[in-house]
């Protein structure tokens, strides 16, 4: 367990040589590991091969030092997820030594013991004015049971905690997810779907800004632009989900004590071979339809 010296001393309102996130940032996404205790057959982690490279865990003293630099906003909180965020050793550690003023969002399989972390978590630290809820737990019915799942959410919601369940359209899986989707809101839970994203069949699914970007053909030199701060489980900040899959082209760290993030286009020889999250159309963080993670020029 990671041990804080000052835990009794307030703290500070950002950490030293603070990183400031640009207004139009819509998105702080902290992947404290890429492990997961499922295999969904559809994972967006592994589209086009990714998240095939292992990847060094930063500790909850390097998370908690490096996350409290960050000056956002009430409106854009810290999203921790993986993988499966819980699997890092020092999760309930980083959620007690974040500074109180940044809030979290936690994206999540609830494979975990809630009553642990019922009785180690403030439903109040995971809580905000928002359109949708601060815990987002993904249901994949090929894994899953979902009376388990309803359970655990329901007993997450009596403890207080702003819990909801999101599920994927996979083509073969549609009949499956909206079956749960009317039994989770007959006990009270909302339940919203998501558009699938990869192949299936040889068809790309998916609505996309970008015509080509995913289709693992064309490779060709283009510059792109984020909207958003990756964080992967190392530390390191990326500028597209597809280079933090495969632990390529760290653009920054977050232990860098000179790390500032540059809102600028970046050259790119991939463009054919992105994940779909950075070029779907989609909802921001407001839930107003027509976002993109990234803009692609060239």
């Amino acid at each position: 367990m990671m041990h804080n010296e000052k835990e009794d001393q307030p703290f500070e309102s950002a950490g030293p040589n603070p990183i400031r996130i640009p207004d139009n940032y819509n998105y702080i996404a902290v992947f404290l590991t890429l492990d997961c205790p499922l295999r969904c057959s559809y994972c967006i982690n592994r589209f086009g091969g990714e998240a095939g490279r292992p990847q060094r865990m930063l500790s909850g003293r390097e998370w908690v030092l490096g996350l409290n630099r960050l000056v956002t906003r009430p409106d854009l909180p810290i999203t921790l997820q993986g993988g499966e965020p819980s699997l890092h050793p020092d999760f309930y550690d980083i959620l007690a030594h974040l500074r109180p003023d940044i809030n979290i969002d936690l994206l999540t399989n609830l494979e975990f013991d809630v009553e642990e972390f019922i009785t180690r978590v403030d439903p109040r630290r995971i809580k905000r004015e928002a359109p949708y809820a601060s815990i987002r737990v993904s249901y994949h019915p090929e894994m899953m049971d979902l009376a388990a799942l309803i359970k655990k959410v329901l007993r997450l919601q009596d403890a207080g905690f702003s819990v909801g369940i999101w599920g994927v359209l996979h083509p073969d899986q549609e009949q499956d997810i909206h079956a749960a989707q009317e039994r989770a809101r007959k006990a009270g839970i909302d339940f919203r779907t998501k558009e699938f994203l990869g192949k299936y069949k040889g068809k790309l699914h998916g609505s996309y800004k970008y015509p080509g970007a995913c289709d693992g053909h064309r490779k060709r030199p283009v510059e792109c632009r984020t909207t958003e701060l990756l964080i992967g489980p190392s530390g390191g900040v990326y500028r597209c989900h597809s280079d933090l899959y495969n632990g390529r082209g760290e653009i920054g760290h977050m232990t860098d004590p000179d790390f500032v993030i540059n809102e600028i286009f970046r050259p790119c020889e991939a463009f054919g071979s992105c994940n779909p999250c950075d070029v779907k159309i989609k909802t921001n963080r407001f839930q107003v339809d027509g976002h993109t993670s990234v803009e692609i020029r060239g």
